[in-house]
Parts: C-alpha cells; structure tokens; sequence
C-alpha cells in the first residue's frame, strides 16, 4: 500500500473516547497488554542523512512484527520505511530542502497561519520546522481522535506537543541528546560576531525544546551519557528519564568477505558538516598520517553544505585527491563501502550514541573512535573492541588509524570482537520492546484501560 498524505485527510468524527476498553483478536508479543496503536511523529526523516530516519524505520518495522500498529507521521524530507502504508507524509513548505535550501515559496504554497509563521522565523535567521511540524501534527490528529492510544515524538519537542497533551493524549518522547550540545561547539568554533549572532539565533528553538522536555511525563533517552547532559543541561527530572539504546540491522550491516578490501582505506560516515562530527580533526590527523602510509585515503559518507570551509581545508591540508564524498547512496552501498574499508572512523567531538560505530562494527570493520559523549559506552574501553582516543586530538586519531593500518593481526581480532560486541548488546528488537514498556507504563499512569 502507498503512504498518506496528511493534507488529503478529512475531519473524523471521535469514534470513542480514548479510555476505553476495546477488546482484540490480535495477537501481541507484549505480555502488558493488547496491542497498540501508536502515532509516531518525526518532523524529518531523512533516510540518507542523519540517524532519525533510521530510527524511526527499524522501530516501525520491529513494532508492527510484534503485532501493534504504529504510524509515522512525518515532515520533510519523509523517511524510507519498509512498509511504505505505515507513512503518512505530512507537507509543510520544506524550506531546507538539500536542492534549494532558504528557499522563498510561491505565494500558493501558503495555506494558514503556521505557514506564514514558518516562513517568517526562516526569514528571521530562525529554525521553525520543529514548531510547525508540531502544529500540523496536533491539527492533523484530531481528525484522528479514535485511531492511536499514545502518540511518540521524535526529537521535535515543538509546543504542539504541549497542546496534544492538553487534548488529552498520552505522549513519550524521543530526545537523543540535548542540542544544547550542538549549539556550544558550533559558537565554539565560529568565526566572528556575525557569525555567532546567526547561530544564537538558528537555535533560538532550543528554549521550547527545553520548556516542551520539561513537560513530558516520560522521555526515552539511548545512552547514560545522553541521560547526564540533558538533566544537567535541560533540567528534565531524573524520574522522568529513561534508556533505551538503539540497534542495528543485523541482517543487513554484516561482513561482507567476498569483497577485497582497499589498502589504505578509511571510512567515515559524517551526518552533518558540522563540528561535532570532528572532520576537521580527522582530516587533520590523515594529512598527518600521509606522511608515513601515502597509501591512507578516505571515504565520507556526506555531504559538505552550502558555504562549507571543509572543501577549502582538504586543499590546504593537500588531500586534494584522496579525500571522498558519497551521499545519497543506498543501505547495501553503504555496507559494501564497509567490506572495502580496512578501518572505520567516528571521529566526533560529541555523539549521544552513534548509529555509525555500532554499524561499522557490525560489518566486522575495525574501528577508531573517540571517546566524545557516549561513544564509551557503545565501542567500550580502548583496545577491546576498539580503539579510543581522545575527541578533537589529530595527533591521537593519526597515530590510532596508523597502527590499525599497520597491523593486519590487529585488525582481524579488533574487527571480530567489535561484530560480537553488537550481536550481543543492539539490536532493534530491544529497542521495540523498551519502547513497549514505556508505552504502557505511560498509560497505565494516565488510568488508561486498553
């Protein structure tokens, strides 16, 4: 079946009221109760940039194995789930688009107040989407009253949400990790007031992030890392937090050995150019490396975005040439482009938990990481099952890819224990049924009889 569009829908009347005892003949792997049906929101998706639309598909696809029903209401761009009837697409004026970003939309495009009002914080220097998304949703789901029990918010915390709960929805929330994070190390390495001035004014969003956080009855983190920061740095109580970590497909991210590995091969996978990714480090630390392994070149998954200095520090550093840029490639690409690598990278200065490393491990690749945020956690101590260096050190990420490149023995066993560290621990089952768990308690609290 296709997907939905949101903007085709039609008001429908309450079927009942959402405390009501509605018996099934479905069957449920969940021992809480019957099963459920969940509205998962995501205000962007992308399936080829960043980690939400990951996360959304593989918990989409994991609920609905397990015998609930779960759709993913989502902006743009929309994510690529493996049951394409579970989306439903929800326009708004998709003013970041990867083609034309800060574009001006035709006077047509504007159908209400929130569009406008969108438009408007852009024009400001603003990030809106967050906002507008949660006001479409809020609107779209009360043509929906009788058809979800609780609905799921991923990272979007936009005021919509407060008024979904005023409505009398049960609502859990993803937040992967506070922003807050994002926005410290951007003004850390901006250059210029002018700079700077923009940049507080891009995350103005984060003060209704916060107040919205602050709010929720029960918030889903994936790392004890993430937990800390957003206590410490959004003052969300303790109480009200909880872990689920994520997963990795398994049956996708595996060893791939009919496929030759390059020599002097590394990888990295860089969701955004910005600096929490630590690509400046590491760029730094192979032109270093070069010096002594001519042979070490290197492969981003990414893009560098509009106005990016990455370009101009590959040319000053010499990396002209062995430095590439792939984006928008498909998951099995991506997983051959692992098989090819003799080691993988995360580089970042920070990392909330990091779908890249546990990915790279899956696929049997040995890995250097820092030790930013969670990534501790996730590739445990240094020499085990990787190994760690501090984050934003050249030097060390240098030094860490030379050995790994210089020792084949090392690699071998580095790679294996890396695969046998995620079998063990992430897969996306335990994240469905953590969630599960969250979703009734939340509603059990609410004194909701399902």
């Amino acid at each position: 079946m296709p997907s939905k569009d949101a903007s085709q829908s039609t008001p429908n009347t309450p079927v009942e009221p959402i405390t009501r005892d509605r018996s099934s003949n479905r069957t449920s792997d969940s021992s809480n109760g019957r099963p459920l049906r969940i509205a998962w929101l995501i205000y962007r998706g992308n399936p080829h940039c960043g980690g939400q639309g990951v996360y959304s598909r593989y918990v989409a696809r994991e609920i609905a194995a397990m015998g609930h029903h779960i759709e993913v209401i989502s902006g743009e761009p929309y994510p690529e789930l493996d049951d394409p009837s579970q989306l439903v697409k929800m326009p708004g004026l998709d003013l970041y688009r990867a083609s034309n970003p800060f574009r001006v939309p035709w006077p047509w495009e504007f159908r209400d107040r929130v569009d406008l009002a969108e438009f408007a914080i852009m024009c400001g220097a603003g990030f809106p989407e967050p906002w507008a998304f949660s006001m479409r949703a809020r609107k779209y789901l009360e043509t929906r009253r009788g058809d979800f029990d609780l609905i799921h918010d991923n990272q979007c915390f936009g005021t919509g949400l407060l008024g979904m709960m005023n409505d009398g929805w049960p609502v859990v929330a993803t937040l992967h990790h506070p922003i807050t994070v994002d926005r410290d190390l951007e003004l850390e390495h901006a250059s210029g007031r002018w700079r700077r001035f923009n940049l507080r004014r891009w995350y103005a969003f984060l003060g209704m992030q916060m107040k919205v956080a602050r709010e929720m009855p029960r918030l889903v983190t994936v790392s004890e890392s993430s937990k800390r920061d957003i206590i410490a740095q959004m003052g969300v109580k303790e109480d009200r937090l909880h872990i689920v970590p994520v997963g990795v497909d398994q049956d996708s991210f595996k060893p791939m050995p009919e496929v030759k590995r390059v020599k002097g091969r590394i990888m990295t996978t860089a969701s955004a150019d910005v600096p929490m990714k630590g690509l400046t480090p590491l760029l730094e630390g192979l032109a270093k490396l070069r010096t002594e392994n001519p042979d070490a070149h290197l492969v981003i998954i990414g893009r560098t975005k509009e106005k990016s200095a990455t370009p101009a520090l590959i040319e000053r550093l010499g990396l002209s040439g062995v430095v590439e840029f792939v984006s928008g490639v498909a998951q099995e690409r991506i997983v051959e482009l692992y098989a090819e690598a003799e080691v993988a990278v995360v580089p970042s200065l920070y990392e909330g938990f990091s779908l890249p490393a546990i990915e790279a491990m899956a696929c049997g690749v040995p890995l250097v990481a820092t030790t930013g945020g969670a990534l501790p956690e996730v590739v445990g101590p240094d020499g085990i099952a990787a190994l760690t260096v501090e984050p934003g050190n050249a030097d060390a990420l240098a030094q860490a890819i030379g050995r790994m490149l210089g020792d084949a023995e090392l690699r071998e066993r580095l790679g294996a224990a890396g695969r046998d560290r995620v079998l063990n621990r992430f897969t996306w089952r335990r994240t469905a049924e953590g969630m599960l768990e969250h979703w009734y308690a939340q509603l059990e609290e609410q004194g909701v009889v399902l």
